[in-house]
Parts: structure tokens; sequence; C-alpha cells
């Protein structure tokens, strides 16, 4: 049997329904949206809501902090790639043993190596073992606190490493975030409330079960995987092995097996072979053309290890050195520009390339429309980008190495 190949525009094509981009094609709720794409990146705090804005009509920051705080119907966990995303409560538990177990797994081994380094005490284990458990006690009853806050009220979580020492970027690093990222991996504490605003992230923590209701409910490793490995290829595919060991922040082998007991197809993605689920190997129906404005760290441009069939050239210009993306501007399936914000607040369309008047007025109404929802208010990009900071210094008279076309 022929292997169906599937080139650039069909695989842009998916994306419209799919990642509730198009406007026929909407999220009904943030939980909605955060189920379309398996989860919303949460690294970011207002990336969360201006990716749920994408793709939500009619959205308030209101709704997310309800279902983030009140209802606790999405929850922020952190999972692939050592990373804090918003998912939707029901898919915790394959999650947690898909991809966050192995994080804390890593995460513990590489905290009690540090601390017997640098030798605040011979037995790392067993100190993260009992700070941990003092942890879990002043959290108990629904109690919340900030990493501050438990450091000071935990003697034996004070600690702290030295790092660049006669640098002048030098300084000491707390052990407390770190003992916090190894429980809330581990699935012990969760992110709570937040003492910041939507645009600003200060969590203070509980334990899960008083968050939650309950433990998150045990799963097996390779039902973990596998249960990811589908969700993703129902999201983003077809993508290769690469794109789904790169997203689930694990191995080649458990990829692989993972893809040996699900229904799946090759496909043929110009030359490298990709995987489809069995069922979903039709071709999308096809829509009008579409654009949307999208925060840093979107889901969606962050979706595949491999992004050059949506990507183009413009890797340097919109991702920093460490791979993180900035705001992106999307025409039919493709990156073709950025958006930032001047000083009064006002939101900007910077495109890359001419992709026609038609084109350039559909990003132009969603830049106003972004920029009546945020009313001003300004959000500070954590991880800046090359043309970023190139837009950012001509707004202060320096000068650009290039205009919008």
């Amino acid at each position: 049997m022929a292997v169906r190949r599937i080139d650039e525009t069909e695989r842009r094509a998916r994306l419209a329904a799919r990642h509730r981009l198009h406007p026929k094609h909407r999220a009904s709720d943030a939980v909605d949206a955060a189920r379309s794409l398996v989860c919303l990146h949460g690294t970011d705090a207002a990336s969360v809501y201006l990716s749920a804005w994408a793709r939500v009509d009619d959205f308030t920051t209101d709704d997310l902090d309800r279902m983030l705080y009140t209802d606790r119907s999405l929850v922020k966990h952190m999972a692939m790639r050592r990373t804090v995303f918003v998912f939707a409560r029901e898919i915790l538990p394959v999650v947690q043993a898909g991809a966050s177990t192995r994080v804390a797994t890593m995460q513990r081994r590489q905290v009690v190596k540090d601390v017997e380094k640098a030798g605040l005490y011979r037995d790392g284990e067993q100190w993260l073992d009992e700070v941990s458990g003092h942890v879990l006690q002043a959290l108990s009853g629904g109690r919340e606190a900030t990493s501050t806050e438990l450091r000071a009220a935990i003697p034996l979580l004070d600690a702290s490493i030295d790092y660049g020492i006669g640098k002048s970027w030098g300084g000491r690093v707390p052990f407390a975030p770190r003992v916090l990222t190894v429980l809330s991996a581990e699935g012990k504490v969760v992110r709570a409330s937040n003492r910041g605003s939507w645009r600003v992230s200060r969590p203070t923590w509980t334990s899960t079960e008083s968050w939650l209701g309950s433990e998150i409910e045990p799963c097996d490793e390779a039902d973990g995987v596998r249960a990811l490995v589908e969700s993703w290829l129902r999201v983003f595919g077809p993508g290769t092995e690469a794109d789904i060991k790169w997203w689930l922040g694990s191995t080649l082998t458990a990829v692989r097996a993972a893809l040996a007991e699900l229904d799946v197809v090759e496909v043929d993605l110009d030359g490298r072979p990709g995987y489809l689920l069995s069922d979903d190997v039709d071709e999308p129906a096809p829509v009008e053309p579409w654009g949307v404005l999208l925060p840093s760290l979107d889901p969606t441009v962050m979706g595949w290890a491999e992004r050059d069939w949506y990507l183009g050239p413009y890797k340097d210009d919109l991702f920093d050195s460490n791979g993180n993306a900035g705001p992106t501007a999307w025409w039919d399936g493709r990156i073709v520009g950025t958006w930032w914000q001047s000083d009064s607040g006002s939101v900007e369309l910077h495109l890359l390339e001419d992709i026609g008047a038609d084109g350039r007025a559909v990003l132009e109404q969603e830049a106003t429309r972004l920029d009546e929802w945020l009313g001003g208010v300004k959000v500070m990009a954590r991880f800046p980008t090359p043309l970023a900071k190139e837009l950012a210094g001509a707004t202060e008279g320096k000068p650009s190495r290039r205009s919008s076309p």
C-alpha cells in the first residue's frame, strides 16, 4: 500500500479547526480551548490568557480566573520538558504518569546532587525527604503559602547555594523553589491562588489533595505516555518521531513503544516519515483564509520540533536563543510576522513578508481587536526575541534594519 503524502498546505489547513484558530471554529470557553490543544502553555502568565483570547469569542480574564481558582476545572501543573502547563483537570492522571513523574525523578536527582556537592547536607536524599514532609505539613488542610513564606516558616527549607563565585553576575540561589518543583512534578503540591495580576505569576502553593479534593489518580507510566502521544497526534498530527519526542520531553524508545500500541498509519511529510491516527487520514474540510495573533509560547507555535512548514525562515527573528517563541502573526496556517506594543500600549503589527492586501487587512483587524481587549495594558514578554528587541529599540530612536512590508 502506497504511503500517502501530506504536503505543507494540508498540514497548515489542519490547524484552522483543530487549534480553534479560524473564526468559525472557536472554542466555547478556555477549558474547551485547553482540551483542544491538550494544554495551554503556562510559563508566561499572560500567555495563558492571550492564547485563550485568540480562540474564545468574548473571552475575559475573569473567565479564566474562575476556571483556574474557583471552579478549578483548569489546573496549572508541571509536566513535559519541565514546563508549567494549564490542563483540564480530568487529564491530570495520564499527564502525571506519562510526563510529570519523569520530570520529578530527574529534578529530585539533581537537587540531591547539588545539596551534597555544596556540602549543605551529607545525605541529600534524606534532607529532601525531610524538608518535603515539612512543606506538605505546612500546606495541609487547605493552607496556602508562597515560596518565601514557606522558607520563613520552615528553617530546614531556608537553604541556598552559591553560583558564579567571584563573578559580577554571581549570587545565591535558594533551594525552596526547587523543592517545590520536585513536589509539584510529583503531583503532591499545586499552584493555587495567584497574588499577582493576570500578567504576573506570584503563585501560592497548597497540597494537591486540598485544592482538587483528592490526590491525582494513579496511572501506569506506559498508559500515560500512550495517552499523551495519542492526544498529540489528534491535535498536532501528522508529525515525526522527533516532534513527539521533543513535545513529550521523553525518549525515542518511549515514543516508539506508544506508536506501536496505537492504531497509526505512516505518511510522507516531504520525504520524512510521519504519523497519523488511522481514523484521521482524511483531508480537512476547506475553510476561508484566516489570520490570528498568538502570544509568546503559544501551544500552536510550540507544538513541533521541526517547524519549517509553518515558521519558514523566521526562526532567528521570532525565537530566542533558548528556543522560546515570541508573539507571532499568522496568515492561513503559517507565521508571517509578529505583533508588539508601543510605549503607550497600543498593539502594532509587523509583517516579515508581503501577504497581500486581504491578508494585511485581516491581521490589522486582529491587531485592533487585541488592542481594544487589552485597553492599553502592556504585556511584558518574559523571553524577548531578537525582533522584539529590535522593534523596542526603534521606539527609542535606535535604527531598525527593516520596516514592515
